[in-house]
C-alpha cells in the first residue's frame, strides 16, 4: 500500500528557504505522478508543483514559478520541494500526493488518490 510522509516544514522569515521532503513507501516512484499541494486557513487546497516520475516532466503554479523546484531521489524514494524567496502568502500546510495515472493536473486535487498528512510552513513578515 502506497504511503507518503512529508517533513521539513517550519517557521522561516520572508525571503528565506525551506526544503520539504516526501518519502514514498510501498512502491517505486516511476509508477506515479507526485505533486505538492498546499492549503492555507480558510482557503481551498492549491496545487503547487508536480512531477511525472517516469519522464521527469514538471509543472508549477504561476505563484511559485522561479521560486520553487520539485526534484526526486530515486535511491531514497523521496520527492523534494525546494522553496526559495518565501513570502507570507506561502504560509500553509503542504501536502504531497500521488496518482497512478502519471498525470500532473494541479487544478484538480481529486485526480490524486493517495495523500500524506501534511507539514506546516509558516513565513513570518
Amino acid at each position: 500500500q502506497l504511503q507518503l510522509v512529508e517533513s521539513g516544514g517550519g517557521l522561516v522569515q520572508t525571503g528565506g528557504s525551506l526544503r520539504l521532503s516526501c518519502v514514498v513507501s510501498g512502491s517505486t516512484l516511476d509508477r506515479y505522478a507526485i505533486a505538492w499541494f498546499r492549503q492555507a486557513p480558510g482557503k481551498e487546497r492549491e496545487g503547487v508543483s508536480c512531477m511525472v516520475m517516469r519522464d521527469g516532466s514538471r509543472d508549477y503554479a504561476d505563484s511559485v514559478k522561479d521560486r520553487f523546484t520539485i526534484s526526486r531521489d530515486n535511491a531514497k524514494n523521496t520527492v523534494y520541494l525546494e522553496m526559495n524567496r518565501l513570502e507570507p502568502e506561502d504560509t500553509a500546510v503542504y501536502y504531497c500526493a500521488a496518482n497512478p495515472y502519471r498525470l500532473c493536473v494541479l487544478r484538480d486535487p481529486g485526480v490524486f488518490v493517495v495523500w500524506g498528512h501534511g507539514t506546516q510552513v509558516t513565513v513570518s513578515s
